[in-house]
């Protein structure tokens, strides 16, 4: 039986070795895959590091631009308030004026001149009213 049993035992020797050999490449093909995944994460990981620097300079573009826009239609919207100022105060001032040039010609309406002698007093009239 020893040389049963030192048979048996080196069989068995035998399976652990080839196992412990098995389980080595085993361990050693997901250290690597391991390995390769952390590599390409961080590839991935670096390229989308540098889009988002470029996303965040257009963004930060944009935002200026749309700053300038907005001072800019601000500043249009000033002026338009101005002009319509401007406009209103016009139309009031013509108003007042063709009143008083409605009130001068009121005025002069029956006076008939044949000379200019004669037509000159409505003449200074009229002037003076619209002055």
């Amino acid at each position: 039986m020893s040389a049963l049993g030192t048979l048996a035992a080196g069989s068995v020797s035998g399976i652990w070795k080839a196992v412990a050999i098995v389980l080595a490449g085993v361990l050693l093909a997901v250290a690597s895959s391991t390995g390769t995944g952390w590599w390409l994460a961080a590839s991935d990981r670096d390229t989308a590091r540098a889009a988002l620097v470029l996303e965040q300079g257009v963004s930060a573009q944009l935002r200026s631009s749309i700053t300038e826009q907005n001072r800019a239609i601000d500043g249009m919207a000033k002026a338009t308030l101005a002009a319509q100022e401007r406009g209103a105060a016009a139309q009031a001032a013509a108003a007042a004026k063709g009143k008083k040039y409605d009130a001068t010609l009121a005025q002069i309406m029956g006076a008939r001149a044949t000379t200019c002698d004669e037509a000159m007093p409505a003449v200074r009239l009229l002037l003076e009213g619209v002055r």
